[in-house]
């Protein structure tokens, strides 16, 4: 547990500790009423937790940012003290609260029911201001780069479609080629077939071999590393979506966007082969548990299709650590970490029913990861080094 988590950890523990204590001092030493006693317990622990608290917080983690929220932290302990004083003298009618055991066993109650409405409104409150961020295009110089676009495509066993790709991107972007340079990096994820050779005969213009088999995230993050292109895309080999559909997310990076992301749910997007029910079911139940991590409402965080300023995808990728598929969701923890910019444009999906994705196992791979995130997120695994903040300054 790093420094920064033990803090979090024992400020909680104290914050409660000072709760419970002194209302156990004012309802059974001093014999106050539930109405009386908790409101002053309350009322205590939260200035000792906002005064801890401010001390201790991380800059970067947006779920921390409600310390440097004043307003909405007395907004809310007003709200949950309120709940927590309903429940335990709701409680004190079939509990006998001026006994130790039966005080402590309805204030855990209560807690649970406050500690609940706090998460909830935290989320309420600190969503707009995530948003705001993201929608805010920063000013910043040109991205550095030898090209005007990089590519990168990952696959695992899939020669005819690494190739057939490479045809399929170079065919559709060819203006780009010719107005300011295109580059197609295919990186081979450990195959240990003829896929890097198919690659290379198909005109790849980089080739990236991975000595064993990462995942896509893993594939990805090396591809995006070693790409020259001032605005950087990813796609899958199999090009569910069509190459012209890259244009569009080159044409807003270089508007003015730090990250710009593909939708399949956008109200303007469209689908001409549906995926497989299962797919579909675990996708969406996949989407809703990304609320573990993350902060914004997105449409679609699992789309293969992707783009971004080189600068930032330099920092954001060599800051990732998810090697699986839930590495897309480590992306926009880490664009809302940074508070990066972010669009999100439709697309027209072809499902291909070549996938290599093992659905169920995927989805338990993709829970996990999920935690992971969030634990790496309190120990400040994702923290910015200085001159990389200066790059991402607002």
């Amino acid at each position: 547990m790093s420094a920064r988590l033990r803090h979090f950890t024992a400020v909680g523990l104290l914050v409660t500790a000072i709760d419970v204590s002194l209302l156990t001092l004012l309802r059974i030493g001093a014999g106050l009423p539930i109405v009386v006693a908790d409101p002053l317990a309350i009322a205590v622990a939260a200035v000792a937790s906002w005064t801890i608290s401010r001390l201790l917080t991380p800059a970067g983690d947006p779920y921390f940012r409600w310390v440097r929220e004043p307003a909405a932290f007395a907004l809310l302990t007003v709200l949950a003290g309120a709940i927590d004083v309903a429940v335990l003298r709701g409680l004190a009618e079939v509990v006998d609260t001026e006994t130790l055991v039966g005080l402590l066993c309805a204030k855990g109650v209560a807690l649970l029911f406050a500690g609940a409405l706090r998460v909830a409104g935290y989320r309420v409150i600190l969503l707009p201001k995530v948003r705001a961020d993201q929608v805010d295009r920063v000013p910043r110089e040109g991205p550095p780069g030898d090209l005007r676009l990089s590519v990168v495509v990952p696959a695992f066993r899939e020669g005819a479609q690494a190739a057939a790709a490479v045809h399929g991107i170079r065919s559709a972007l060819a203006d780009v080629h010719e107005a300011g340079g295109l580059e197609v990096v295919v990186v081979d994820d450990g195959s240990g077939d003829d896929t890097a050779e198919h690659a290379r005969a198909a005109g790849a213009d980089r080739v990236v071999v991975l000595p064993e088999n990462k995942g896509k995230g893993g594939a990805v993050r090396a591809g995006v590393l070693a790409a020259r292109g001032r605005t950087i895309a990813y796609t899958d080999a199999d090009l569910s979506y069509s190459p012209d559909q890259i244009l569009g997310l080159l044409t807003e990076v270089e508007a003015g966007w730090d990250v710009v992301v593909g939708s399949r749910r956008h109200v303007e997007a469209t689908t001409l082969v549906r995926a497989r029910r299962l797919r579909e079911v675990t996708g969406r139940v996949f989407n809703a548990l990304t609320s573990l991590v993350l902060l914004g409402q997105y449409r679609d965080t699992q789309c293969g299709l992707k783009a971004f300023r080189s600068d930032v995808a330099h920092i954001v990728f060599s800051h990732g650590r998810l090697e699986g598929f839930a590495f897309d969701v480590e992306i926009f923890h880490l664009v809302e970490r940074y508070r990066l910019s972010l669009a999100e444009v439709p697309v027209t999906l072809s499902s291909s029913s070549t996938s290599t994705v093992h659905v169920v196992v995927e989805a338990g791979r993709m829970l996990r990861d999920l935690i992971r995130v969030r634990r790496w997120a309190g120990r400040g695994i994702y923290d910015l080094a200085s001159s990389e903040a200066r790059v991402l300054a607002r």
